[in-house]
């Protein structure tokens, strides 16, 4: 698969994200895909292995901001690693406003879907 389709990939994956489309989401992803969200007790934040895994993690992405977006964005793939960069916002269900700079780094598989991904966002201080 050329690095074009894969940063394609990308883009579309994070339209699904704005239209809360998880079943698009999890099209792109590989059966043994793990996505390792910001926040949580280890080094890494919370790992969720498994394709069950990923699809009920990313969903806790939209109950805990039930209008999430993710804009300003912009993608980029060397071989079969990816990296987009954004500014996710919105307001999570406690009332807190989100905004803040964040990326998340993918690895793709020789099929093309995706195997990882690992997020990060800023974390902004009064």
């Amino acid at each position: 698969m050329s690095r074009g389709r894969r940063a394609e990939i990308l883009r579309e994956v994070l339209d699904a994200f704005n239209r809360h489309d998880l079943d698009k989401i999890m099209s792109y992803f590989a059966e043994d895909a793990v996505f390792e969200a910001p926040r949580g007790s280890e080094p890494w934040g919370r790992r969720f292995i498994g394709k069950d895994e990923v699809r009920r993690g990313l969903a806790t992405r939209f109950e805990g901001i039930p209008n999430v977006h993710y804009g300003q964005d912009d993608h980029f793939v060397c071989a079969d690693r990816g990296l987009s960069e954004w500014t996710i916002t919105g307001t999570t269900v406690e009332g807190v406003t989100v905004d803040v700079r964040g990326c998340d780094i993918w690895t793709f598989n020789s099929d093309g879907l995706i195997t990882r991904k690992d997020s990060f966002w800023k974390i902004r201080e009064p």
